[in-house]
């Protein structure tokens, strides 16, 4: 009995035991136009899979979408022992559907879990039950380039009490919700305010995990400047450029040795390893056209840049937009215009824009791509 138990704790979940219940009163399939708001149009069914310190994972299921019973004194609401992730599916002119580096996101979300105590689990074996999911849900993504279903996987604490300590008792899920382009009109250059006292991460903390504390506290800086005309703020870390919002900054500019480079913030522990900054990396790489470092670089270097005409353009980059044309910067009540080659965006943001597309909807054949069906 006990080597059972260990046995059971010590693994993960399996696919193979997956278990399927369909809903018997499916919802209505959004509308698709630049009405349908971000996350709001939530498939029929779930992913859900339990985990216990005393009988370790519980076998995944798929069900009818519904709410969580929840103890007020559950771990998540009080500590926050919670993480997440953001990855799409996209049908392509072939009917088939596919996932843009899913392994990517499932190894990150490990990480993340791994740093608010919650337990291991075997990422492929999730990636097997997203897939079954999203095959459930095929109706919900749209035969219609820029819109797609955003899937969300998420894990949290959930055991009853209020001492602060490893979770005892867990939760992990998935719910996804048919999205639509992040520009439905063309790209709209965004204006970035960049504000050195105040931070998004630090060195030694959880910059690099996708938790929902690296997330919640800018909220309430980002409304405060959205309502003064900025779209987003360009976070520092003691001086040092990090991210744009909730994205990965990017300048293409001509460096101080007059060599054009695009430059990235490094992943120095306070940056999220985004996918699309990966990417980006890889496919710039590959093209081997100009210098492509990870570096840091401090705010100064860039309004310098900026002063003397070296920035050629500057974007964030994220799963829901790909790639985010900045237009203005704002530091110390100074705002510096960055170049905007074709009016709305750079010659390059516009460029990497249409390659990942291009590989999403599976207009080519490409390594990055991941078959559902």
């Amino acid at each position: 009995m006990w080597f059972r138990q260990l046995i059971r704790f010590s693994s993960s979940f399996s696919s193979k035991d997956l278990k399927i219940q369909l809903t018997t009163s499916p919802k209505s399939k959004p509308v698709l136009n630049e009405k349908l708001l971000f996350g709001t149009a939530l498939t029929d069914h779930l992913l859900e899979i339990n985990w216990t310190e005393t009988d370790g994972w519980d076998i995944p299921h798929i069900e009818p979408y519904h709410n969580f019973m929840i103890d007020p004194a559950a771990s998540v609401l009080h500590y926050g022992t919670e993480c997440f992730e953001g990855l799409k599916a996209y049908r392509t002119a072939k009917n088939n559907i596919l996932l843009f580096r899913p392994e990517m996101n499932m190894a990150r979300f490990k990480k993340s879990a791994a740093a608010v105590a919650l337990p291991d689990f075997n990422s492929e074996e999730l990636l097997k039950c997203i897939d079954e999911l999203v095959k459930i849900e095929e109706s919900w993504i749209p035969n219609k380039v820029g819109y797609s279903l955003y899937i969300r996987p998420t894990f949290f604490g959930n055991h009853a009490g209020l001492g602060v300590s490893k979770p005892r008792e867990a939760k992990l899920f998935t719910v996804c919700s048919t999205v639509g382009p992040y520009f439905p009109e063309g790209f709209k250059p965004i204006h970035l305010y960049c504000d050195d006292t105040i931070a998004r991460a630090f060195p030694g903390g959880s910059g690099d995990k996708k938790i929902g504390a690296n997330y919640a506290p800018g909220i309430g800086h980002t409304a405060k400047l959205q309502s003064k005309g900025f779209n987003q703020i360009l976070w520092l870390c003691n001086s040092y450029v990090s991210e744009a919002g909730t994205m990965n900054f990017f300048v293409y500019w001509k460096n101080a040795q007059g060599e054009n480079e695009l430059a990235t913030c490094e992943l120095d522990g306070t940056i999220l390893p985004g996918v699309t900054r990966d990417s980006i990396l890889a496919l710039t790489r590959e093209w081997d056209e100009f210098k492509i470092t990870e570096k840091k670089f401090t705010i100064h270097e860039l309004c310098n840049a900026l002063d003397n005409g070296r920035v050629i353009e500057a974007f964030g980059a994220g799963t829901a937009c790909i790639v985010s044309p900045v237009s203005k910067i704002t530091f110390k009540d100074k705002e510096y215009k960055v170049p905007l080659a074709l009016g709305n965006a750079g010659e390059l943001t516009k460029r990497l824009q249409d390659e990942i597309l291009r590989i999403q909807y599976g207009e080519i054949s490409h390594k990055f791509q991941h078959l559902v069906v």
